[in-house]
């Protein structure tokens, strides 16, 4: 199936992981090297491959092709091309599972997007396309287990926030040497919408985005997409195991909301629903992601299910939420029950999801903390009057309205609703602020220990994009150490945190627990930086999270 403006149309249709890219401009040729073969990829693939969103007998397969040299990314340009593609279970392609033929134009800016059906559970695909007398690299994808199978193990790679400035991604490529991973989730901010120079890491721009405007039109978010899937460890990555995407505030601008943005203006940058409409076009051209389009709005929140052992809900919190609440006076807004973060449709299909779910975990891909962090957590019966007279939320003096404290209601709602319906194994995994965080939820932060939780979040860094430690510009684990103590100190139930580092996480889930293992690079400007593990902790099925001496093989 080719995708038209996000909108997926009808085509019939063992991880030996691992394919390496060697190259990266936009103009070069890649080299592949997968197990016993290498094979030479035209430029007409000059952007690699990529497959995301498996079911039990389906995945999403993409490419793009340059049909010209100068029909770059959000030029317009370029004719129709005829792009075959095919998926097979054996890497020499000797018995073919799934294929077809889609004609893919400037329209949708040469992207292709496949929903390849007919597929085994649970098995191991090679993948390729062919376009312009030129055969694609062979990415490898995996199916989701039978909704009904029992499955012992679910290992996922776990990233967000990849700023092309801030420095090399390193984290892609460590990711991409495994060979135990079932998914890639990314928790968003996928690239970064700034001019260039204006948003960088502790060093400065490590290479310059393109283009070098901040990024408003159509054209602008095609071309920036298309430069980060130029970089080659992204593309490893791509094409060692499929994706599982939800997009936060950076695929459009910093801090948007339904109406708006930040760093949006009107006047300068036009309407916001242009802009929204553009960059929403864009990503689902560009991601292996599947969507539901109805009139003019996108759909991208989703359900992934993994036999009975997890199901992962993955969340969109930009869409349809109100502006975040804002100092002073303004901070009552984060308690206002009429306020959303979610939206009201999306907060009814978690809540029904999360009580009629058959699978043991529920996983929540979730853009952004929704563990309070707040100073300090009051006692509800001792701050209402404390709430009237400052404006501070029931909850606390919030950090970051950004955050799911800055609509405590929609909180409230989603918490008492797994405490109602006694729903166990709950675990949130988030990206978006840079830094590592474990933390209980409790229903009321100033109770715990002593009161209930609905479940556990795991935070993880970010893959470039400054952490707290960057923008102190002090060595690392100096300063920031004894401001992770005091935020402990207040907050109890968070039971980690880390600001300096950048990395990744592995989640690995069990019948028995849900563990989450950090794993930080050691120089984001090095793009052949070194990786080291740094902590590991877990839940085990029905408790709370506690740490664990061994790290995931």
């Amino acid at each position: 199936m080719v995708e038209n403006n996000g909108v997926i149309a009808s085509a019939t249709g063992q991880f030996a992981r691992r394919t390496l890219f060697k190259g990266g401009t936009a103009a070069a040729a890649v080299v592949v090297l997968s197990p016993g073969t290498a094979h030479a990829a035209s430029a007409v693939f000059r952007h690699g491959v990529a497959s995301g969103d498996p079911l039990p007998g389906a995945v999403i397969l993409w490419t793009r092709v340059s049909v010209a040299d100068d029909a770059t990314p959000g030029s317009g340009l370029g004719a129709p091309a005829t792009v075959h593609w095919e998926i097979s279970a054996n890497e020499s392609f000797a018995g073919i599972s799934a294929s077809g033929t889609v004609t893919t134009t400037a329209d949708t800016d040469h992207t292709v997007k496949v929903d390849a059906t007919g597929l085994a559970p649970a098995t191991d695909y090679f993948y390729r396309f062919t376009a312009l007398g030129e055969t694609s690299p062979v990415g490898r994808t995996r199916t989701a287990p039978a909704n009904d199978s029992d499955v012992e193990r679910l290992r996922l790679g776990l990233v967000s926030c990849s700023n092309w400035e801030a420095g090399w991604f390193g984290s892609y490529r460590h990711l991409a040497a495994r060979t135990d991973l079932d998914a890639v989730v990314h928790l968003g901010d996928y690239l970064y919408e700034y001019g260039r120079g204006k948003y960088t890491g502790r060093s400065g721009a490590v290479r310059a985005h393109e283009p070098a405007n901040e990024i408003v039109t159509l054209a602008d978010y095609r071309t920036r997409h298309g430069q980060y899937k130029t970089d080659p460890d992204l593309m490893a990555l791509h094409a060692s195991v499929p994706f599982i995407c939800t997009w936060d505030d950076h695929e459009s601008a910093d801090n948007s909301w339904r109406e708006g943005s930040e760093n949006h203006d009107p006047a300068v940058h036009g309407p916001w629903s242009a802009r929204r409409a553009a960059s929403a076009q864009a990503y689902l051209e560009w991601m292996p992601v599947r969507a539901t389009r109805t009139g003019t709005e996108v759909q991208i929140y989703r359900r992934l299910r993994f036999g009975t052992l997890a199901e992962l809900s993955m969340l969109d919190l930009r869409s349809y939420r109100d502006h975040e609440a804002g100092p002073g006076a303004g901070w009552r807004n984060a308690d206002d029950p009429a306020r959303t973060i979610t939206g009201r449709a999306q907060m009814d299909w978690l809540t029904a999801g999360l009580t009629s779910s058959p699978a043991q975990w529920k996983l929540i891909g979730n853009s952004v903390m929704v563990a309070p962090l707040v100073f300090p957590p009051l006692e509800p019966a001792t701050t209402q009057a404390i709430t009237e007279a400052l404006g501070i939320p029931q909850g606390g003096l919030t950090v970051n309205g950004d955050q799911w404290d800055g609509y405590t209601a929609d909180r409230r709602t989603l918490f008492r609703t797994i405490a109602d319906n006694e729903v166990g194994d709950v675990v949130f995994l988030t990206g978006d602020i840079h830094t590592s965080w474990a933390a209980d939820l409790p229903l009321n932060a100033a109770d715990y220990p002593g009161g209930p939780t609905v479940g556990a979040e795991f935070v993880i860094p970010s893959v470039s994009s400054s952490s707290v430690g960057d923008l102190l510009k002090m060595p690392p684990r100096t300063t920031s150490v004894p401001a992770e103590e005091a935020i402990k100190a207040a907050n109890h139930h968070l039971r980690y945190t880390e600001l300096d580092s950048h990395g990744f996480g592995v989640l690995e889930v069990t019948p028995a627990q849900a563990q989450m293992d950090w794993f930080y690079v050691a120089d984001v400007t090095d793009p052949a930086t070194g990786v080291r593990h740094g902590v590991s902790f877990a839940v085990p099925a029905g408790g709370r999270i506690e740490p664990r001496p061994t790290p995931l093989h």
